[in-house]
């Protein structure tokens, strides 16, 4: 791709092992600030339920905590998991934080559950959880409430989501996103931008086909006159190559217990460098690492132009995770400075 990178950030607010969850939000809300006087673009709170590596249960509450610590970045979810909830009370809560923060709030919803299937019966209990075929309906009124524009005949039409009238700068632009073709095709046919998660590191042989598709069946909306790609993208940065992989031991692992039901945190590198791999294991992480963007900062800038030039955006945002906080916030210095963002 020609031209600078427009790099931003997605926080999962990971937990290091044997800390607690109110140290993992602590270190998210100075990640912002530091990260906003980098140069980086956005920064969106991701919403994880009962999982032992990540804090961030709320992204609607950290998103107000963030956007009160900084002045300029946009701030938004990274995402809503928008099945579990009514797409009005999402509404009023980002027309909430669009009123205090205007032109700053970005809202990112996704149709996983972002848990297990027990965590997720939990979230709508007593009620059944939402049948997911109703996610385009959902999309579709979370819009309208939005905007305060639904369709006369829609059964709610005559209520307003507050605490507002709605105005440019007090409506949220919102995203869609996901790592599937369905995902991709509802943000073609609404006209949305669309954020593919390549930092999962599933099934991403065809992320470039899925962008791919998003952009060719794309249809012009009201919200959007052209396709918007972001692409999410698993980063670690460090002076040397060997440091870099020394660090991104910890993250290989937590993700290798997060897989198979073993989460109980981010460990140390030293934790991570004694772990007896089994073969399977170690083809797992040998895989895992390929997708991942680590290393100098030379060698990650180049990495994140390939990502860059396979997906035909310069949108991306790093994920970074690692068990020593000073580690992390330099990682994204390092990152800022290789690729010219820095302010």
């Amino acid at each position: 791709m020609d031209g600078k990178l427009l790099l931003s950030v997605v926080d999962q607010s990971p937990m290091r092992k044997g800390e607690s969850a109110a140290d993992a939000l602590r270190d998210t809300i100075e990640l912002a600030a530091a990260t906003e006087s980098l140069g980086y673009h956005r920064y969106w709170l991701a919403e994880h339920h009962s999982l032992p590596n990540f804090a961030g249960t709320s992204p609607e509450v950290l998103i107000a905590l963030v956007a009160a610590r900084t002045k300029t970045i946009h701030v938004g979810s990274g995402g809503i998991m928008l099945s579990h909830y009514s797409s009005f009370k999402v509404a009023e809560n980002f027309r909430m934080l669009a009123s205090l923060y205007p032109g700053r709030i970005d809202l990112g919803v996704g149709r996983a559950p972002g848990s297990d299937q027990i965590t997720m019966a939990a979230l709508s209990y007593p009620n059944r959880p939402h049948d997911i075929t109703h996610y385009p309906r959902q999309v579709s009124d979370l819009l309208g409430h939005l905007r305060g524009d639904l369709e006369p005949e829609h059964p709610f039409s005559g209520i307003q989501a507050g605490p507002s009238a709605p105005r440019p700068e007090g409506v949220p632009e919102v995203w869609l996103l996901g790592s599937r073709y369905e995902s991709c095709m509802m943000a073609a046919q609404m006209g949305l931008p669309f954020a593919y998660a390549h930092f999962f590191g599933l099934g991403v042989e065809e992320g470039p086909a899925i962008v791919d598709h998003y952009k060719t069946n794309f249809k012009p909306s009201e919200y959007l006159s052209e396709p918007k790609i972001n692409v999410g993208v698993q980063v670690l940065c460090a002076e040397t190559e060997e440091e870099a992989a020394r660090l991104a031991t910890s993250r290989n692992l937590a993700r290798l217990f997060s897989m198979t039901g073993r989460a109980e945190g981010v460990p140390s590198p030293e934790e991570a460098q004694a772990y007896q791999y089994q073969l399977n294991e170690r083809a797992f992480m040998r895989q895992y690492e390929r997708l991942c963007a680590d290393g100098t900062p030379q060698q990650v800038k180049e990495k994140l132009e390939e990502i860059a030039e396979l997906y035909q955006t310069s949108d991306l945002s790093v994920v970074t995770i690692c068990h020593g906080f000073a580690d992390r916030v330099r990682s994204y210095e390092l990152v800022a400075e290789a690729c010219g963002i820095t302010k």
